[in-house]
């Protein structure tokens, strides 16, 4: 296919929100008015396997739109922000210098910051890492926090927990660098558009606990069981996804599907809240009503770079 030099200049767009809200759908509806590929940002759907758990939009619902980083990674496997940043951008180029449009769309706010924002992520060194957490062990928190404010009196400043102490310090001896100078700045990687999906939340407390309920008869506990055999609790990412945690105590005889699901919805509204936070703080994100009757042609618009009228504060 021929190179199209303004696909691929076009800004990135990107669908954000809180789960429930209909980011998915939305994705499917710019790419069909746009010519455009989707891009999954949303860490928990990487895995195989884990489809009603984490909502993810089956093939019918995607309307033959090609989507990208679905069904990645095993469950054994564990999630990386550096390594789907890499995925993520080699995806954006391939679709951009095919003519298409790039729409990437998730949840998970550091996934989309690390494909969208200039973001480094230092590396690691397991030596290094685990003699700091002896070092940790040895010595106790304040003496290495002590440590870290005489290297990083930012990162020391903030950090307050044994694992981001020993990360920060990690960072330091492996770059010289300060830990706090990787910190991420609200300055695009390459030119993006952001569309927030803005929600009333009272109606997204009820669709989100309709939606668990849908799970379960979907056959939630039979896909959790499914996963366990297959290597779920291995997997660090994986099983902390919500609903699967939960379900695994149904499993083991721990707890029973109506106590499970009432502790997935719990979990996942309180999940819903912490990311409207995060995407709130982002004051680049033009934020349309979820309901609105022209949501699509206010995203169009918002695409096109121009203010949607529809826009909700």
């Amino acid at each position: 296919m021929a190179h199209d030099a303004e696909g691929a200049t076009q800004p990135v767009i990107a669908v954000v929100g809180p789960t429930g809200s209909g980011k998915s759908d939305l994705a499917v509806e710019l790419a069909l008015a746009l010519d455009g590929e989707v891009i999954n940002a949303d860490a928990m759907q990487f895995y195989r396997g884990m489809d009603i758990g984490t909502a993810k939009i089956s093939p019918a619902e995607r309307r033959g739109v090609p989507h990208h980083l679905l069904d990645i990674l095993d469950v054994t496997e564990e999630a990386s922000v550096a390594d789907f940043q890499k995925l993520a951008r080699g995806a954006i180029e391939d679709i951009h210098g095919r003519g298409k449009r790039a729409i990437l769309t998730g949840g998970s706010g550091l996934y989309i910051r690390s494909a969208l924002d200039v973001l480094e992520f230092p590396g690691t060194d397991p030596v290094v890492r685990h003699r700091l957490e002896s070092e940790m062990a040895q010595h106790g928190p304040a003496a290495m926090q002590a440590r870290l404010q005489a290297v990083d009196p930012v990162s020391a400043s903030r950090l307050g927990d044994e694992r981001r102490i020993v990360r920060a310090l990690e960072v330091h001896e492996l770059t010289g660098r300060p830990f706090s100078s990787f910190m991420p700045t609200r300055e695009y990687f390459r030119p993006a558009v952001q569309i927030g999906l803005a929600v009333d939340r009272d109606l997204l407390r009820q669709r989100l606990a309709d939606r668990v309920h849908r799970m379960v008869e979907a056959g939630l506990v039979e896909e959790v069981r499914r996963l366990d055999a297959a290597g779920l609790r291995r997997g660090r990412t994986a099983a902390r996804a919500l609903g699967y945690a939960q379900f695994l105590r149904v499993i083991d005889g721990e707890s029973d599907i109506p106590t499970a699901a009432e502790e997935t919805i719990v979990a996942t509204r309180q999940f819903a809240r912490r990311q409207l936070t995060w995407f709130r703080a982002d004051p680049r994100i033009s934020w349309l009503d979820w309901q609105h009757p022209g949501l699509l042609e206010e995203a169009v618009k918002v695409a096109a770079g121009k203010t949607p009228t529809a826009e909700r504060g």
